[in-house]
């Protein structure tokens, strides 16, 4: 009950966040005293909130906690589904192994994980993904879209359009997607996306989103081995970003793709996310574990394919690979 009410608190400040707030149309709005209205705004000021009160005129939040904690994320948070439910952790082995497991136990679709440390994060063919605590943003969403099975490649693509979208609006830096599911910054991994299924046969029972984005590491954060070509928001724009931001306008952009596509299919996703794409028209070398083959990519299908032509001009699908520009 405490959260729920939490929930519409934090809801009005948003609603009204150019505005003060008196304590008696809070405590209309939640249905209680205004000394209960008192004690969940001090809750809130032990989390980080920091609150500007002004005689006659009420309460207004002036600063945010720098933790991604759920109330952070709920204030200023403006979508209708993704978010709903907020699971936060501190340290986690990594944010898709808790999904997957409240996906199991019925989730509702919209509910998304957020540590501030993965001690074990993954990225796509198991390889690490390194996620040092109060950095970045590492997050799963649970979807739960009546596709089948097959249609479940083009979530990913979904993803990397909403990640691209709500980098530029917040940081205003230009960035591109390497197919199918890493965001570039200057040529350099910012992103990246793992997209699991828990399935019946004809049927998705639940889409695992899995998002790391490298927002305010610095340089000396990295292993030195991948320095050359890893980033984060911070070092391109050269200066801290809030991370509670990027998390909402990416659920707000998300939500927004996401359902788009439910209404009209991938045709609006495919052109959006060639619009991004870095390696469209390029000539790239694929390597996929039956061989490597070098070609143009010229698109992708509707089912999220790579095409790739040859010297021979033969076109190839590309399921799985790593890619590289030539």
């Amino acid at each position: 009950m405490e959260s729920e009410i939490r929930k519409k608190l934090l809801n009005a400040f948003t609603t009204h966040q150019d505005d003060y707030l008196s304590g008696q149309a809070i405590a209309d709005l939640l249905g209680c005293s205004r000394t209960a209205v008192w004690k969940h705004i001090e809750n809130l000021r032990k989390e980080g909130f920091e609150f500007e009160a002004v005689r006659r005129k009420g309460y207004r939040i002036v600063a945010t906690p720098k933790k991604v904690i759920a109330d952070e994320i709920r204030y200023g948070l403006k979508t209708n589904i993704l978010g709903s439910h907020i699971h936060y952790e501190e340290s986690v082995d990594s944010t898709q192994k808790v999904a997957h497991q409240l996906a199991t136990d019925g989730a509702c679709e919209g509910t998304i994980v957020v540590a501030e440390e993965q001690i074990s994060g993954r990225g796509r063919m198991d390889r690490k993904w390194i996620s040092p605590k109060y950095t970045g943003v590492w997050m799963s969403v649970i979807l739960r879209p009546q596709l089948p099975p097959h249609r479940a490649p083009q979530l990913t693509l979904i993803a990397a359009v909403a990640v691209v979208q709500a980098i530029e609006e917040v940081t205003g830096l230009t960035a591109e997607i390497k197919w199918p599911n890493d965001v570039l910054i200057n040529g350099k991994k910012v992103t990246g996306i793992l997209t699991e299924m828990q399935a019946d046969a004809d049927r998705i029972v639940s889409i695992i989103m899995g998002i790391g984005i490298n927002v305010n590491q610095k340089l000396e954060d990295y292993p030195e081995e991948i320095q050359p070509i890893a980033t984060s928001l911070a070092i391109e724009k050269k200066e801290e970003i809030s991370r509670a931001q990027i998390i909402q306008t990416l659920l707000f952009k998300l939500e927004k793709l996401y359902q788009l596509y439910l209404q009209n299919g991938f045709q609006p996703i495919r052109i959006l996310w060639e619009s991004y794409a870095i390696s469209i028209g390029k000539n790239i070398k694929a390597r996929t574990l039956s061989g490597t083959i070098v070609g143009k990519a010229i698109g992708i299908t509707d089912e999220g394919i790579l095409l790739l032509e040859d010297e021979a001009g033969v076109r190839h699908q590309i399921y799985s690979a790593d890619i590289d520009l030539e």
